[in-house]
């Protein structure tokens, strides 16, 4: 018996979709990148970010840097010893597990022009799926010989 194309499509999205529609890449700041004199608050309010998505920092190599903090480091600008510092202009950091996060760059003054982020990360959250569609019936007409030999079938021997 053959799958109508109806069966196969929602086969399709309930196999690939959530794997497609998850992880987002955002390039924090948009066109303007990583720097300073950029509101950064404004900039995540109509954003919703999630396990599994991609901060992208992009700024000029040598002028930034990017460096994962607590709340405390946040408020008060501070960079703590023993701080991974990214400086590839192009960092890209994933979101592994759901809470708050805080980011700032290490370049004296910068933190304190505003250039700093918070984002809060959602628990990753798949689309529904649906209900498996009926199984179609051998004798419906369908694409190709599968649902018309059987009823023309019966059409003969009835």
């Amino acid at each position: 018996m053959a799958l109508s194309p109806l069966t196969i499509l929602v086969l399709i999205a309930t196999i690939f979709l959530p794997s497609i529609a998850v992880a987002r890449d955002f390039v924090v700041g948009d066109d303007h990148g990583w720097t300073e004199g950029f509101d950064y608050s404004t900039w995540t309010a109509d954003k919703t970010f999630q396990v599994g998505d991609v901060l992208v920092f992009k700024y000029v190599v040598g002028e930034h840097n990017v460096i994962k903090v607590n709340g405390t480091a946040f408020r008060s600008c501070t960079v703590p010893p023993e701080s991974e510092v990214l400086t590839t202009g192009n960092d890209r950091i994933v979101l592994a597990t759901p809470g708050r996060k805080w980011y700032i760059c290490g370049v004296t003054g910068h933190c304190n022009a505003g250039q700093k982020l918070f984002i809060t990360v959602q628990a990753q959250t798949l689309p529904p799926t649906l209900p498996p569609a009926p199984a179609p019936s051998p004798f419906q007409d369908g694409p190709g010989f599968d649902g018309w030999v059987p009823k023309k079938l019966l059409t003969i021997f009835h």
